[in-house]
């Protein structure tokens, strides 16, 4: 008994597949590295503090935050509280509703922020753009955007 056999893959499509897993793994390893070398700055917490910099007023509620940041609203509520004890985020209580909370960048998070960025975009463009020319760089955007609209993915912040 194969997995390709039972499952209904062909060799070629799990290859595919595990390439897709295996670059993206890369990528994010890199970038977590330099940001921890460069500014003890975990990749989870550095997306959180970006869509929260990105956000009106610099808030979000912690339900909006953890579908744009892809984790469990208890593992957005653990690194929360890390950044928090940090400063460099904290907790509101929502107005409209007693139960919600959002969370918000502190002054302190955006400077931290600021001094990230530069490290993370370098580590973009060298681990993946670089790698693409123009046309290669539309079609995998073409390719991803097809995969998102199939699975039917929110997409803050989506590009043109």
């Amino acid at each position: 008994m194969t997995l390709l056999r039972d499952e209904s893959l062909t060799a070629g499509e799990l290859a595919v597949w595990r390439m897709l897993q295996r670059a993206q793994v890369r990528v994010t390893r890199h970038l977590e590295s330099e940001l921890l070398v460069a500014h003890a700055l975990p990749l989870a917490s550095y997306e959180v503090l970006a869509q929260l910099a990105e956000a009106p007023h610099r808030r979000l509620r912690m339900n909006d935050l953890a579908e744009r940041v892809l984790l469990s609203r208890s593992g957005l509520t653990r690194l929360i509280d890390r950044l928090q004890r940090d400063g460099l985020a904290v907790r509101e209580a929502c107005a409209d509703d007693a139960r919600g909370l959002f969370a918000v960048l502190t002054d302190r998070g955006a400077a931290r922020l600021a001094e990230a960025t530069p490290t993370y975009l370098r580590g973009i463009r060298r681990q993946f753009l670089d790698m693409l020319d123009a046309g290669e760089l539309a079609q995998v955007r073409r390719l991803l955007a097809k995969l998102e609209d199939g699975l039917g993915s929110p997409r803050p912040g989506r590009l043109p």
